[in-house]
C-alpha cells in the first residue's frame, strides 16, 4: 500500500445505500488501497449496530483502511446548527479513530473574504492538529481555487489548505496551466480526487445536480484528466491522497462492485499516463 499517496475511493462513489462491509469489500476487490468515508456512512454504520471495535476490525480483515474523511459544511454560518455542530464532531473523531489527518470541506454560501477567513480560522482552531481541507466549487461560496486560496491565505492558519476535484476544475472553467497556481505553496494543496465530464453541461442553476449524479470516470469524459495530474505534478504536489470521486447513478446502478472496479481500471490508466510515481 502507498503510505504517501494512497489510492483512495471517495464514499459518494460507492453512493448511500451499500454497508459499511460491502463498502471495504468492493474497494478491496477494484484494486483500492484505501476508502473514503463521511460522516454520514459513520452514523449508518453505528445505527447498524456496528462498534468503533467493530469498523476497525472489518478493514483489518480486508486489509484496508480509512483515508479521506468528510465533510463539513456551514462554517461559515453566525448560528450553526446542531446538527452541523454534532457533524463536525463526529469529523474530528473519525480522523482519530481511522488515523486520517485531513478533512474534506466545503462552503456552499458566499460571504465577504474577511467573514469567510474569520470563520476558517475558528474553525482550524477548533480542528487542532487535524487539516482542514478546503474544496472550491462552481456552485458555491467557494467557485474556484484563487477565490478559495484568498480565503485560506487570509485565514493564516497552518493546518488549512486546499482539496482539488477535476470535476469542479473543469466545471469552473480553469485552464491547466501551472501559473493559475501562482503564489499556492504545493504543501498546500492537501488532496485531489479524479474523475471527469460530460461534454455538455448542466443549466448553472442546476449544476450541482450534475455534480451529484453524472459524473464520469478520469480519463473517459470531455476533460483533460492528463494535464490536470501533469500541472499538478509539475507543481511538485504530493497529496495526502489520490482520490477517486465519480458519483454516477448510471455507474452505481451496476452494483457497488462493478462500480469500483472500473473506476480503478480507469483511475490506474490515467495515472500510468500522467502520474506513474503515484501507482
Amino acid at each position: 500500500m502507498s503510505q504517501n499517496n494512497p489510492i483512495t475511493i471517495s464514499s459518494w462513489s460507492l453512493g448511500d445505500q451499500c454497508s459499511l462491509e460491502e463498502r471495504i469489500k468492493a474497494a478491496k476487490s477494484a484494486g483500492f488501497e484505501g476508502i473514503g468515508l463521511r460522516a454520514e456512512n459513520y452514523v449508518d454504520a453505528l445505527d447498524a449496530g456496528l462498534s468503533d471495535a467493530d469498523m476497525l476490525a472489518l478493514l483489518q480483515k480486508y486489509g484496508m483502511r480509512v483515508t479521506e474523511i468528510e465533510y463539513i459544511t456551514e462554517w461559515a454560518e453566525v448560528t450553526r446548527t446542531y446538527e452541523q455542530k454534532y457533524k463536525e464532531q463526529i469529523c474530528f473523531h473519525m480522523c482519530d479513530l481511522f488515523g486520517v489527518k485531513h478533512i474534506n470541506c466545503g462552503l456552499m454560501e458566499t460571504y465577504p473574504l474577511e467573514r469567510s477567513a474569520q470563520k476558517l480560522r475558528e474553525l482550524c482552531q477548533r480542528a487542532g492538529n487535524r487539516i482542514i481541507a478546503v474544496e472550491p466549487m462552481p456552485y458555491s461560496g467557494l467557485p474556484d481555487v484563487q477565490k478559495a486560496w484568498a480565503v485560506i491565505e487570509r485565514a493564516r492558519c497552518k493546518n488549512a489548505g486546499l482539496l482539488l476535484d477535476f470535476w469542479h476544475w473543469v466545471r469552473a472553467g480553469l485552464p491547466y496551466t501551472e501559473d493559475i497556481l501562482n503564489g499556492i505553496p504545493a504543501e498546500k494543496i492537501t488532496s485531489i480526487q479524479l474523475n471527469d465530464v460530460r461534454p455538455c453541461p448542466y443549466a448553472h442553476s442546476v449544476l450541482r445536480d450534475e455534480s451529484m449524479h453524472d459524473r464520469m470516470k478520469p480519463g473517459t469524459g470531455a476533460g483533460n484528466t492528463a494535464k490536470f495530474l501533469a500541472m499538478l505534478r509539475q507543481k511538485g504536489v504530493s497529496p495526502a491522497v489520490v482520490a477517486v470521486e465519480v458519483i454516477s447513478d448510471e455507474a452505481l446502478a451496476q452494483g457497488v462492485i462493478p462500480a469500483a472496479q472500473e473506476d480503478y481500471l480507469a483511475t490506474k490508466s490515467i495515472l500510468e499516463q500522467a502520474w506513474p510515481e503515484l501507482l
